[in-house]
């Protein structure tokens, strides 16, 4: 049985010596636990779990089946850098799947957070099952779980599969880094010698924009939503904050307000800027955004993205605001 706890006297993992112990480590224990069997992971191509990839394959190569689902939720390019960094430059064993239609239909009219994260969560155990089905030998699943799921798992991450795996699930669970916070697994990443581009991306929730376009998901809104939050990392990236927030990103609610386009009043979407540091997603501040990037990214939205009419700055900190909407 895993722990659940980190151990008092666990060094914090800060340079690359400490993360080189670590790999060595994890690497002897994922061999004692896998043996000769095979590995199924949820590759979604974010910072833990492509993580727990490039451990797993120096582990044992070919051994692990990675398995990236494209529900449709994610952002911009997303799915083409996964294709990209692991079949090619990593040459993973991997498996595409777009689930884009089945996610989307499951989803259509709900609108509660809770049951949005529930039927995301649940579907995507589902796909990986059906996966693990047509494959022969998989006895694991592997995870990203990190401390902070595990510590927010009662009720608070219920679209985290830390607190929604089904008990008749056929795979033992394998988790490398559940005791790590996120700016470890970071530094493990770099040791690993994964791009860096990929190692201090911003973390994604495991619903994707599923809980950025608040309420009853639509193809229309979730399009603008997706554009939205392109044109802002592209001008973070520009105004050099890009490395110095945490996450920042865009949700946009089910509700439309009055606007004026070409002469005439018209009905749009609010876009909301969220942009928040911390060093384990426990706490979070709000990062000060100076206006004239602002008005250059309210500009960019309203103009390019069809649907959005209003451009809002979120400015609650962690607590009393959660850092994702829903």
């Amino acid at each position: 049985m895993l722990p659940n706890v980190r151990p008092e006297n666990m060094q914090r993992i800060t340079t690359i010596e400490l993360a080189n112990a670590f790999i060595d480590e994890q690497v002897k224990e994922i061999r004692q636990q896998v043996g000769d069997k095979k590995v199924l992971l949820a590759l979604s191509g974010g910072v833990d779990s492509s993580v727990v990839a490039a451990l797993l394959i120096k582990a044992i190569g070919k051994q692990l089946v990675c398995v990236h689902v494209n529900h449709g939720l994610m952002r911009k390019g997303e799915s083409e850098q996964v294709l990209e960094v692991f079949g090619k430059e990593l040459d993973a064993n991997l498996i595409y799947v777009d689930a884009t239609d089945r996610f989307l239909g499951l989803l259509e009219g709900v609108s509660a957070p809770e049951q949005k994260r529930k039927i995301i969560g649940g579907e995507f155990i589902k796909v990986f099952d059906e996966e693990a089905s047509k494959l022969k030998g998989i006895s694991f699943l592997a995870q990203g779980t990190i401390y902070p799921d595990i510590i927010e798992s009662d009720g608070v991450k219920a679209h985290h599969n830390v607190g929604g795996l089904p008990e008749e699930m056929q795979f033992e669970l394998v988790e490398p880094v559940r005791l790590l916070y996120k700016d470890e697994v970071r530094v493990v990443g770099s040791a690993l010698g994964l791009p860096d581009n990929m190692v201090y991306r911003q973390p994604f929730p495991g619903p994707g924009l599923g809980v950025r376009c608040l309420g009853a998901i639509t193809r229309n809104r979730l399009s603008a939503l997706r554009e939205a939050d392109a044109i802002l990392r592209e001008e973070f990236e520009k105004g050099g904050l890009a490395g110095k927030v945490w996450q920042y990103f865009i949700a946009v609610p089910d509700m439309k307000s009055v606007g004026v386009k070409d002469g005439k009043r018209y009905e749009g979407w609010p876009a909301i800027i969220r942009a928040v540091n911390t060093v384990d997603a426990m706490t979070a501040t709000i990062e000060e955004i100076p206006y004239s990037l602002l008005h250059k990214i309210t500009d960019r939205i309203t103009k390019e993205v069809a649907g959005i009419n209003r451009v809002l700055l979120d400015l609650t900190p962690k607590p009393i605001g959660t850092i994702e909407w829903e």
